[in-house]
C-alpha cells in the first residue's frame, strides 16, 4: 500500500493512539523495524493543547516536532486583507513548520489548533541523535520529507492549472472529513476560492 493510499482510507474518527498505529503508517514510507522505531518512540513526550492554542508563531523557532494523535490544526499567515491559510493537518500526519524545525530558523507563519488536539511530541536534538544512531530512521524521514516536497510541488500545480470546482472535488476526495470539523472559510482559503464560490459549490457538488 502506499502512502496515498493509506491515507486514502483513514478513518478520521479513529485517532493515531496506539503504537501500531504509528509504525504502520511509518512503513508506508520505509520499512523500519521495531528496534529502529523504539529508539524513537522511547523519546516521545505526550502533549494537549486546547483550541485556538498556537504552536509555532511566526518569528519563532519550531523546536519540537509534533505527531499528531487527535484534532485538526492550521498553518496560516495574515496576508493583505485576511488570513491565508496554507495546509491542514491530523493523524497520523505530523505537524511542523518544515523550514523552521529542520534549519532550526524563525518560523514565517503560525501553526493553530482548530481543535482539542493531542500529540507526541519529540525536540531537534532528540531527533538528530535517533538519525546518529539509526540510519533507517533518517531514511524514513528522508522518505517523508520527499513525499512532503511531492505533495507540495503537486498542490502548486492544481492551484495554476485546475478550476475552482476540480479543486473543490480534489479536496473532497482527500480529506472529505474536513469538510464537517473546519470552518468553511479557512478551506476556501486553502483552495484559493472566494468564500461565496465554495459557498455555491458545497451546496451543488455532490461528493
Amino acid at each position: 500500500m502506499t502512502p496515498e493510499e493509506f491515507l486514502s482510507n483513514y478513518d478520521p474518527d479513529i485517532t493515531c493512539s496506539t503504537a501500531m498505529d504509528r509504525y504502520e503508517y511509518f512503513r508506508q514510507f520505509y520499512d523500519i523495524n521495531r528496534d529502529d522505531y523504539a529508539l524513537l518512540t522511547e523519546r516521545l513526550q505526550a502533549k494537549s493543547f486546547k483550541k485556538g492554542d498556537t504552536i509555532v508563531a511566526p518569528g519563532q523557532i519550531q523546536r519540537e516536532l509534533y505527531f499528531i494523535n487527535e484534532g485538526v490544526q492550521i498553518s496560516h499567515f495574515e496576508g493583505r486583507s485576511n488570513m491565508q491559510v496554507m495546509a491542514f493537518t491530523y493523524p497520523p500526519y505530523l505537524c511542523a513548520v518544515p523550514g523552521s524545525f529542520a534549519l532550526q530558523q524563525p518560523s514565517k507563519y503560525s501553526v493553530t489548533c482548530l481543535t482539542h488536539t493531542k500529540a507526541d511530541s519529540v525536540t531537534y536534538e532528540q531527533l538528530q541523535e535517533v538519525f546518529d544512531k539509526s540510519p533507517a530512521i533518517e531514511r524514513l524521514f528522508r522518505k517523508m520529507t520527499e513525499a512532503l516536497l511531492a505533495g507540495v510541488i503537486d498542490r502548486h500545480r492544481e492551484l495554476h492549472s485546475m478550476t475552482i470546482e476540480e479543486r473543490y472535488r480534489a479536496f473532497c476526495r482527500r480529506s472529505p472529513h474536513l469538510l464537517q470539523s473546519v470552518p468553511h472559510k479557512h478551506i476556501a482559503s486553502y483552495l484559493g476560492i472566494d468564500a461565496t464560490n465554495f459557498s455555491k459549490l458545497y451546496n451543488r457538488v455532490k461528493i
